[in-house]
């Protein structure tokens, strides 16, 4: 599939648009007109500069409004398009986007409609151009992709043809089955782009929250299935417009795009693979030499755009362990003390500890002073200076092949992270997600061990025999990581196609500083549960917005499920563990909706426990006191609960920001 992208996706300078989509591996690249034009560049000069990069000059936009407009408007339009195609001449580009009348459009008469284009494409006939017509969801006549397409036919000149764009299309939730029907040889061009359905109008929605392809809600890969079945084999190119991705990073913000249409391509052929349609007895349209339409090849449709697949990994099948980094590890120890967990040791030839209750594993990285150096984890690559708070820094997974799921995570642009590692040592494979937490994968054992404890001393990967402590079956039930604002969309991308947690419907909760969003990425079996939060910008105490400082000084956590949390609050109660804190309200709250037995609140109300309850089963959890931006919760899962106690969340919420306020007031 020959990939592309429109300059108006990115934030920069039209040369640093260039450079970035070369570097993120893009084949060729739409000139959105606005770029050109505030650009010193000449048109001669961008040319080279793509011919050097690599990059084909594959679209040039938008002309708008010319269509449906009286004569004498219409001949200042066709001199307008004249200018532009001598334009794209210097340029060395062939097509031109032509987007229906939002504006100026007066007169509703597709006959009137078909001449004025064919008008043009005659003109950009002539100067060896082509013209792209798109149906605009918000066109004052034309608004639909099957009205644009009826309009080319009307016409039937070899330089008019149409252009798809999915958000056009899906936005106005259209069938795009009929384009299966479509000849390939007027399907000038392709354009995608995702979103979150929203009820906003729909021109406002394209303004401003579109998004890459696998970061919304719509179903892309059933779009891409039928362009491809129609024979279409151009380029397939992003026009995404969004507020955030015109503020990051360019370079970053081209690698995600490049991400998501490799994500795209493997779930179209995914989609292919799962919608047969019956192959013919002869050759389909266009013949058996690819020139258009699908044709019989070994019992299997074949069709003229060849779609890469990516290595097939299962999803991971539970957490490994989690790793927190910090200069100041007391802290740290003293917590997991309190909550059961037993020291294991230091690493034999790396400044880690090793903490375990049941099969939960914590790894503390013992970070030096910022500037000292000497930093090790995990994954033995330091990155020194970063982390001085305790801070969640690498996630472990257990899953069937770490080689091959880490191949499929480098091709989906994913960068490689190293463990330093001696010859007798476990060879991890690992690579870093958008938020810089760094995720190796490790080979899974059926009875819930880890090879690498060894490093620790012996007999580890033996877990305690059961019934031993309150904590004995304890695992890691799920963690919750902090986003960025400007990459939240870019890490559920990741999380989805790296390593296939599924995403769930996202939820909004309050919190004194703002709303907080929370999705929730799992595996099927729930055996892995990731939460990634969009804090709210302006944190008390916070670093730059947006920033690294941002996620790390916003609290996240690492949740482990215990099967009794009633014995194991008591006894980190009787080790001294500082529990949050909650309010009477809640529990007369709590009273008030569930009714629950008098003995069990007072219960709850005496270890600082919270509760939730549906029509599946029940949810016990309490949380301790923060370290750095590091808390750890403790949940017990009765019957087939399977949230996280969410009204429970601004209780968590409203505590944690008058606690952390109580600080200050001491400091």
């Amino acid at each position: 599939m020959r990939t592309g992208i429109a300059t108006v996706c990115l934030s920069g300078t039209l040369r640093e648009k260039m450079e970035a989509c070369a570097i993120a591996g893009f084949d060729g690249i739409e000139i959105f007109e606005q770029d050109l034009v505030t650009s010193p560049l000449s048109p001669e000069d961008v040319r080279k500069m793509a011919a050097d990069l690599g990059l084909t000059l594959d679209l040039y936009q938008p002309f708008r409004d010319f269509d449906s407009v009286p004569e004498d408007l219409l001949a200042a339009n066709l001199r307008r398009a004249g200018a532009k195609f001598k334009l794209m001449s210097r340029l060395g580009l062939d097509t031109i986007l032509v987007c229906s009348n939002v504006a100026t459009a007066a007169i509703d008469d597709d006959e009137l409609r078909a001449s004025q284009l064919a008008r043009l494409a005659a003109l950009a006939g002539d100067h060896g151009m082509k013209v792209a017509y798109e149906a605009l969801a918000w066109g004052k006549y034309v608004n639909d992709y099957g009205h644009a397409h009826r309009l080319v036919d009307m016409v039937d000149h070899p330089n008019l043809g149409a252009c798809l764009d999915s958000f056009h299309i899906l936005s106005r939730d259209a069938d795009t089955a009929p384009i299966e029907g479509f000849d390939p040889g007027k399907i000038f061009f392709v354009q995608v782009a995702d979103a979150p359905k929203l009820s906003l109008d729909v021109l406002s929605w394209s303004r401003h929250y579109r998004v890459f392809p696998g970061e919304g809600q719509f179903d892309l890969a059933k779009f891409m299935g039928h362009v491809v079945r129609a024979g279409y084999a151009g380029p397939v190119s992003l026009e995404v417009f969004n507020d955030v991705f015109r503020q990051s990073d360019v370079e970053r913000t081209a690698v995600d795009a490049m991400r998501s249409l490799i994500w795209l391509e493997e779930q179209t052929a995914k989609w292919l693979e799962a919608n047969p349609v019956p192959a013919p007895d002869v050759d389909g349209p266009g013949g058996s030499d690819g020139s258009g339409g699908a044709t019989r090849a070994a019992g299997r449709r074949r069709y003229p755009m060849e779609l890469a697949t990516l290595p097939q990994v299962a999803e991971p099948a539970g957490f490994n362990f989690a790793e927190v980094r910090a200069a100041d590890t007391a802290g740290l120890e003293t917590l997991l003390g309190q909550l059961g967990f037993a020291f294991n040791g230091r690493h034999r030839t790396k400044n880690v500890q090793l903490w375990t209750m049941g099969h939960a594993r914590v790894i503390i990285n013992e970070q030096p002073p910022a500037g000292d150096g000497t930093a090790d984890s995990a994954s033995g690559t330091g990155n020194p200076g970063t982390a001085i708070a305790p801070a969640i820094s690498a996630l472990g997974f257990d899953v069937d092949s770490p080689v091959i799921a880490a191949a499929r995570a480098q091709q989906l642009k994913a960068p490689a992270v190293p463990r330093k590692s001696q010859a007798d040592e476990e060879i991890f494979q690992g690579f870093a997600a958008p938020d810089s937490t760094e995720i190796f994968l490790c080979q899974g054992s059926p009875d819930g061990t880890a090879a690498w404890t060894r490093e620790f001393g012996e007999g580890l990967d033996v877990p305690p025999a059961v019934g031993a402590t309150p904590g004995h079956g304890a695992v890691i039930d799920h963690v919750n990581l902090a986003q960025p604002w400007q990459h939240f969309d870019e890490a559920v991308l990741f999380y989805t196609s790296a390593l296939a947690l599924e995403p769930q419907p996202y939820a909004e909760v309050a919190s004194p500083t703002g709303l907080v969003r929370s999705q929730v990425m799992l595996t099927g079996d729930r055996g892995v549960r990731l939460v990634l939060n969009l804090a709210p910008l302006l944190q008390h105490g916070a670093g730059p917005a947006g920033g690294t400082g941002q996620r790390r000084t916003y609290q996240e956590h690492i949740a482990f499920a215990v099967d009794d949390l009633v014995a194991t609050a008591r006894a980190a109660r009787d080790r001294g563990l500082d529990f949050l804190r909650i309010p009477a309200n809640y529990y007369e709250d709590l009273d008030a909706r569930f009714g629950l037995d008098p003995d069990f609140l007072a219960t709850l109300r005496e270890l600082n426990l919270l509760y939730d309850r549906d029509a599946d089963g029940e949810f016990l959890h309490f949380y301790t006191a923060t370290v750095g931006s590091v808390f750890f919760e403790m949940v017990e899962r009765r019957g087939a609960y399977d949230g996280y106690g969410a009204p429970n969340a601004p209780v968590r919420h409203a505590v944690q920001y008058d606690h952390l306020h109580q600080l200050k007031l001491t400091i």
